[in-house]
């Protein structure tokens, strides 16, 4: 909200003290006035000099940048990026930190959501408190674990790939991208130039050999040919989102739990080269699946937790996955077509939820988008009678958001495991196991 009389703060300095951090990679300040700041590249109880990047004398609050760092905490360190750091690339969050400290300010961040959203201690949901790292991650101070495997690059009017400013449209060309996975690197495409193209999606397969690069030009531009210092498939993603083969397959091959996934141009897959696996492992460990259970994979994707529940309810058992993404259907029911046991249906999950006329599951398995599953869905999933549920979670708010509704309809959490598998940045990976309460 922007009114008339207000005057816009953009620029101005101030020397404060940092408090506690907040959701979204910054952490809280006040000026002397009292307007609240969320400042980035800084640390709690750091002194600095925050110069603010968004707002005016009128906002509820302010975004800021730490210019200066006057007081650093013990457990800042040298950026080993070039590139990141104030008005520079946008996409991580934590160079400045050390790595053990990157887990304990999200730990921090997620008992906060779950206690002001949800009303939840970490005893509560049975959870140490703990971030887990993904195992090859610990790295030695100054380095960086290289875990993207999946990287899009924004095209700036040069023709050069680079990385956006935070919350800005503006490009910041690298040269290399330090949390890149080896497989994207080697492509070599922040050397060459990419007239008419607005964005490169970089992928690169786990377990495979398979590259893949999605295209999206510049209204009216055309494609360049493509060579790359690497094989690469070559996929043109229309103005509408459509996806159009170019030269090469249509999808990448990913490999987890001893079988080949096909994940179609741009299609959902775990980013980290570890995240598959382990929380298909969470996720079993907290649903320990029986014989002849019926189970349901919500929010399904290409299929990886329907595939694993269905191995563990066996023959007589039963999966039903959900999935609104056309082309994951397609490739969940490929990806699966040897189970006569799992079933795949399109759609959104609060519409063929009750379409189903399913009336009870045994297990459920939520991994809903950013935004949570919603009161709805919860709703839907609870009324099922589940003996229990585990809900994947990328975002701690929408986490505890959803938590809340499940209290409502009767399900507490049992066990709550978080994981590091967006090293350098402020996202979280949860994975919460739920139980009814009686």
């Amino acid at each position: 909200m922007h009114d008339e009389n207000q005057e816009s703060l953009v620029g101005e300095e101030y020397e404060v003290e940092v408090g506690p951090v907040a959701h979204g990679g910054h952490c809280i300040a006040r000026t002397e006035g009292g307007q609240v700041l969320f400042v980035r590249h800084t640390l709690p109880g750091e002194r600095i000099r925050a110069r603010i990047t968004e707002g005016d004398t009128g906002s509820r609050f302010l975004r800021a940048d730490a210019v200066e760092i006057l007081e650093p905490a013990k457990d800042r360190v040298e950026a080993p990026c070039p590139f990141s750091g104030p008005g520079q690339c946008g996409g991580c969050d934590w160079q400045h930190v050390a790595p053990g400290a990157q887990r304990r300010l999200k730990s921090a961040v997620i008992t906060e959501q779950l206690a002001r959203l949800a009303g939840l201690g970490a005893e509560d949901v049975g959870w140490d408190g703990t971030v887990e790292p993904a195992p090859g991650d610990k790295v030695a101070k100054g380095e960086v674990p290289a875990w993207r495997t999946r990287v899009q690059y924004a095209v700036d009017a040069e023709g050069r790939a680079g990385l956006r400013k935070h919350r800005s449209h503006e490009v910041v060309p690298v040269d290399h991208c330090l949390i890149a996975a080896p497989g994207v690197t080697e492509l070599g495409i922040e050397k060459r130039e990419w007239p008419q193209i607005a964005t490169v999606e970089a992928i690169a397969a786990t377990g495979s050999h398979d590259r893949q690069v999605l295209l999206t030009p510049r209204p009216g531009g055309r494609l360049p040919l493509v060579e790359l210092d690497k094989p690469v498939s070559v996929v043109r993603i229309d103005e509408a989102g459509g996806a159009h083969r170019v030269h090469g397959r249509p999808f990448v091959r990913e490999r987890a739990l001893d079988r080949t996934w096909r994940v179609g141009a741009g299609g959902f897959w775990q980013v980290h080269p570890r995240a598959a696996e382990l929380l298909v492992e969470a996720v079993m460990q907290g649903l320990m699946p029986r014989k002849g259970e019926m189970a349901l994979d919500l929010y399904c994707g290409v299929g990886l937790f329907a595939g694993a529940l269905a191995e563990r309810v066996g023959e007589t058992g039963a999966v039903l996955g959900i999935e609104s993404g056309k082309r994951a259907v397609e490739d969940a029911r490929h990806n699966l077509q040897d189970l006569d046991r799992v079933r795949i249906e399109q759609g959104k999950v609060e519409q063929v939820l009750p379409r189903t006329r399913i009336t009870e599951a045994d297990l459920v398995v939520l991994d809903p988008p950013r935004a949570g599953a919603g009161k709805r869905t919860v709703q839907q999933v609870a009324a099922l009678g589940p003996r229990r549920i585990a809900y994947v979670a990328c975002d701690p708010a929408a986490l505890a958001r959803d938590l809340k509704y499940f209290a409502d309809a009767g399900y507490r959490v049992r066990r709550l495991r978080a994981f590091d598998l967006f090293p350098m940045t402020h996202h979280v990976e949860c994975v919460a196991i739920l139980e009814p309460v009686k």
